[in-house]
């Protein structure tokens, strides 16, 4: 997996599980020390709990060599892959592909960063060393327990 590809690779604690809003749709709030993250998931596919450990990544592509690929263009879209070919997204358990469409600055060094899955949104707020490269249009959001 090539570095430049992989954006963001964290392990959270998931701290809030608010399922009150949508029938199959939790936003979740994740905590690391640096790091705090809210993502709205769908519950039923994917069940989290207060307590529970996340890894989250957030990567430019799926592909293991890091070359680019043009999900939002393509006509089989990011599942299909070239004759079974492996992807990052076989090594995780919960995959969305999805748009970065605001940055904004915190108090001091924070910056707050907005994606959209489809509609289902993550806002993650955190240092802009780390968080910084997430200034690309398209992302896929990889999580496993």
């Amino acid at each position: 997996m090539s570095a430049d590809s992989l954006l963001l690779d964290s392990t959270f604690v998931i701290t809030e599980v608010d399922q009150q809003k949508y029938d199959r749709v939790s936003r979740i709030t994740g905590f690391r020390e640096d790091l705090k993250f809210f993502l709205d998931i769908h519950c039923e596919l994917y069940p989290v709990v207060v307590g529970e450990t996340i890894q989250l990544s957030i990567a430019s592509t799926l592909s293991l060599d890091g070359s680019k690929d043009d999900a939002a263009n393509s006509k089989t879209g990011w599942r299909e892959t070239r004759s079974g070919e492996l992807t990052l997204a076989d090594t995780y358990d919960y995959v969305c592909h999805g748009k970065v469409y605001r940055f904004e600055e915190g108090s001091g060094e924070t910056i707050h960063v907005y994606a959209s899955f489809g509609g289902l949104l993550l806002h993650i707020e955190g240092p802009h060393k780390r968080l910084s490269g997430l200034r690309h249009e398209y992302i896929y959001l990889l999580i496993k327990k």
